[in-house]
């Protein structure tokens, strides 16, 4: 089944992107590799991977500016971004720039595969609900076909996991949704990781729908549970 499916790693590590590439490819993925952000980026431009493994502290290019590059022509391919760093400002970072998830080195084998699998598998749900009609979220209409809102004054542009969190709030006025939940529905029930990448994954949202993303009225905090959207009266 993995066949068809196409992962590029880019990481200047030699021994890391040999292990990565290794166990992928047993897992019957297609795997490109680059050795550095720049070839990752030229590879970004002429091939489309279904999900991109990227390092972020490399020599020349990093993988904060590969990202941010490659989220300017595509919002919906998953990125996963590797750290070495414990530094929390880091991981927050390559999340406001369009990663999907992140993982610390040094990891396992079997976290590794259980995010990419969760990730792919998401991906390819996503996509397709990116075919559905347009809804309404508080005072914008979305897009999801063009992965745009629009109040009526100003357009805003999310990416196709943010479009699928946002359809599935406005599936749910005014109900609290747990972070266990949404991370069920947006990563997938093998997710590894932490509430902290839906919690900044919210805190991007926030940025485009809010009127005062200090005050927050459509994603309200529920404080030791989750989030609730609440649509605006009348």
């Amino acid at each position: 089944m993995n066949e068809a499916i196409r992962i590029l790693v880019v990481e200047d590590d030699v021994a890391i992107r040999r292990g990565l590439v290794d166990t992928l490819e047993s897992e019957n993925y297609q795997v490109g590799e680059a050795v550095d952000g720049r070839e990752g980026l030229e590879i970004l431009k002429k091939e489309s991977p279904d999900l991109l493994i990227l390092d972020l502290m490399m020599p020349g290019m990093s993988g904060y500016e590969v990202c941010r590059e490659f989220r300017t022509r595509d919002k919906q391919t998953p990125v996963l971004m590797l750290t070495a760093k414990s530094e929390e400002i880091d991981k927050v970072l390559g999340l406001e720039l369009g990663a999907d998830d992140y993982m610390t080195k040094p990891f396992g084998v079997r976290e590794l595969l259980a995010r990419v699998h969760a990730l792919l598998r998401r991906s390819q749900r996503t996509l397709s609900s990116l075919n559905d009609d347009e809804f309404v979220l508080g005072p914008f209409k979305m897009c999801p076909k063009k992965l745009t809102g629009s109040d009526g004054e100003k357009q805003i542009e999310v990416s196709a996991r943010e479009m699928d969190l946002l359809k599935y709030f406005a599936a749910r006025p005014n109900e609290v949704l747990s972070r266990d939940e949404l991370l069920n529905h947006a990563w997938g029930v093998e997710y590894y990781g932490t509430t902290r990448t839906l919690d900044q994954h919210i805190a991007q949202l926030r940025k485009k729908v809010e009127a005062d993303r200090k005050d927050p009225q459509l994603l309200q905090t529920v404080h030791g549970v989750g989030y609730r959207y609440c649509p605006p009266v009348g």
